[in-house]
C-alpha cells in the first residue's frame, strides 16, 4: 500500500468519525431539550388547568419554543365586540408561544375578526368614525388577572395599510375595566379613528347629481309649444333623480336622523321637480294670455263696431235734418262721421295699449324679444336667472356646512 492511499485512508476514517460526533451531539441536543420538555411540562410538575403562580412564585421557567398552547395555561381572552371571527391554520395552526428564561411567556396567534362599530352617519358621506377593539377577561377578575399595556409602542400597524373607503387617520390605547355582578374584570381597548375617503361619493353621487338638476333646466330654453319634450324631459330627469336616491339608500342602514346625503339628494329632487313644475305654470299662463288676448281683441272690435254705428247715427240725423241738402248715394260705412267719436276711440286706444308706470325690473324684463302670450315667456326667462342663483346659494351653504363643522360626539 503506498503512502498516498495510506493518507487517504486516514482522512476517511477521520471524517467518519467527526460525523458520527457531529450526530451524537445532535442526538445528545434532542435528548436535552426533550428532558427539559419532560421537566417542565411533565404530567407531574405541570397542569395546564392551573394558572401560574406569577412573578413572585418559586417556579421559574427556562427558555423554551412551543407551537401548541395547550400545553401552557392561558388567559381566558375574548373580544367583547365580536360578530364573527376565525383562525388561521393553513398549512399549520398559525400559532407560537416563547417562553424567556425570566419566566415571561409570549403568546403569538393570527387570527380575523369582524367587530361591531356604532356609527353616527349624520354626516354621511363626509364623517369621521370610531371604532373600538375591545379585549377583555371572561371568567378571571382583577384579583387574579389584569391586563397591562406593553410600554411605549403597544399597537404596531402596518405602513401601507390601505382600505377601500376609508383612511386610518390615528389610533389610541386605553383601559376599559368593567364591573358586574359577579366582580371586575380587566379589558383593554384601542380606538381606530377612520375618515371616510370623499372621492368616490363625489364622483357617483354629487356630480351626478348636480348634472341632472343643470339638465332639467334645459326646459327653460325650449319654446313654449315644444310640449312633449319639455315633458318628456322633466319626466326623466325626475324619475333618474328618484331612482338614484333609492340606490343610495339601499346601501345604508335605516336610521332616524337626516344624514348629509339625504340633504343633498332631497335638494336637488327638489330642484328637478320644480323644474317640471315651472313648465306646467308656463303652460297655464299661455293658455290663460291667449284667452285674455282674444277676449281683448274681441272687445275692440265691438266697441269700434259700436263707435261707427254711433257716427252713421248721427250722420243720418244730420241729413234728415237738411231740407237742402242733396241725396248722394254714397257708402255710409265710408262716411267720415262724427269726429269727437273718433277722437274718443283713438283715445280708447292709445289708453288701453299705454303701459303703466316701468320700473327696473319690468324695463329689464322688456329687453327679451316677447309674443303676445309675454305672461308665460317671462316666467321661463326669471326662471333661467332663479333657479341656477338659488341653487349655487344651496352650494355655498351646504358645503361650508358639513365640510367645516366638527364631529360632536369625537373624542380624540
Amino acid at each position: 500500500m503506498g503512502t498516498g492511499n495510506f493518507f487517504w485512508v486516514i482522512f476517511y476514517f477521520a471524517s467518519l468519525c467527526s460525523a458520527s460526533l457531529a450526530n451524537n451531539a445532535k442526538i445528545n441536543f434532542r435528548e436535552k431539550e426533550k428532558k427539559v420538555l419532560d421537566q417542565i411540562l411533565g404530567a407531574g410538575k405541570y397542569d395546564a388547568r392551573i394558572r401560574p403562580s406569577g412573578i413572585n412564585g418559586t417556579g421559574r421557567l427556562k427558555y423554551l419554543t412551543l407551537t401548541e398552547a395547550n400545553r401552557v395555561w392561558m388567559p381566558d381572552l375574548f373580544f367583547s365586540n365580536e360578530k364573527e371571527g376565525h383562525f388561521h391554520n393553513i398549512i399549520m395552526p398559525n400559532v407560537y408561544i416563547r417562553i424567556f428564561p425570566n419566566g415571561s411567556v409570549l403568546y403569538s396567534i393570527r387570527i380575523s375578526l369582524t367587530l361591531a362599530c356604532p356609527m353616527n352617519l349624520k354626516l354621511y358621506p363626509l364623517d369621521r368614525q370610531i371604532c373600538s377593539l375591545r379585549m377583555a377577561s371572561y371568567g378571571w377578575t382583577t384579583n387574579d388577572l389584569v391586563f397591562l399595556w406593553k410600554e411605549g409602542d403597544p399597537v404596531q400597524v402596518v405602513k401601507n395599510l390601505h382600505l377601500p373607503r376609508f383612511t386610518l387617520e390615528k389610533f389610541l390605547t386605553d383601559y376599559c375595566n368593567s364591573k358586574t355582578n359577579t366582580g371586575e374584570y380587566s379589558c383593554l381597548k384601542v380606538d381606530l379613528l377612520f375618515k371616510r375617503e370623499f372621492s368616490y361619493y363625489l364622483i357617483q353621487i354629487y356630480i351626478p347629481c348636480c348634472m341632472l338638476v343643470i339638465v332639467s333646466w334645459v326646459s327653460f330654453w325650449l319654446d313654449q309649444g315644444a310640449v312633449p319634450a319639455r315633458v318628456s324631459l322633466g319626466v326623466t330627469t325626475l324619475l333618474t333623480m328618484a331612482t338614484q336616491t333609492s340606490g343610495i339608500n339601499a346601501s345604508l342602514p335605516p336610521v332616524s336622523y337626516t344624514k348629509a346625503i339625504d340633504v343633498w339628494t332631497g335638494v336637488c329632487l327638489t330642484f328637478v321637480f320644480g323644474a317640471l313644475l315651472e313648465f306646467a305654470l308656463v303652460n297655464y299662463a299661455s293658455r290663460s294670455g291667449s284667452n285674455k288676448a282674444n277676449m281683448h281683441k274681441e272687445n275692440m272690435k265691438k266697441k269700434r263696431r259700436d263707435l261707427e254705428q254711433a257716427s252713421i247715427d248721427a250722420a243720418s240725423d244730420l241729413l234728415d235734418t237738411d231740407s237742402n241738402a242733396t241725396f248722394a248715394m254714397k257708402p255710409l260705412v265710408r262716411h267720415p262721421g262724427d269726429p269727437l267719436a273718433l277722437e274718443k276711440l283713438r283715445q280708447c286706444e292709445v289708453h288701453m295699449q299705454a303701459p303703466k308706470r316701468p320700473n327696473c325690473c319690468k324695463t329689464w324684463l322688456s329687453k327679451f324679444p316677447t309674443r303676445q302670450c309675454s305672461r308665460s315667456k317671462r316666467i321661463d326667462v326669471i326662471s333661467r336667472i332663479t333657479f341656477p342663483l338659488v341653487f349655487a346659494l344651496f352650494n355655498l351653504v351646504y358645503w361650508s356646512t358639513y365640510l367645516f363643522r366638527e364631529e360632536e360626539d369625537e373624542t380624540f
